[in-house]
């Protein structure tokens, strides 16, 4: 019983810990260090929320469109048998 009531508060302890390693405030570019370098093809430096912002391609948007009549495939060429 001992062990167990350790076992739960070390992993409380080392859950409220990794709760306070985060923060909230916005990125800020260390004092006297040279900026990053200019993205290749950019024309200006871009900002953190440019930077931190994902297009389209990383979260693409959800279509919740439903079937509402089956549809016959169109052959596939490519839709081939396993090897073997």
């Amino acid at each position: 019983m001992a062990k167990a009531f350790a076992l739960i508060a070390s992993a409380a302890v080392c859950v409220a810990a990794l709760g306070a390693c985060g923060k909230r405030e916005d990125l800020k570019p260390i004092a006297g260090e040279a900026p990053p370098p200019l993205p290749v093809g950019a024309r200006k430096q871009p900002t953190t929320e440019e930077l931190t912002t994902p297009d389209a391609q990383a979260r693409p948007a959800r279509s919740d469109e439903l079937l509402k009549r089956s549809e016959r495939r169109e052959p596939d060429d490519f839709d081939l048998p396993p090897p073997g």
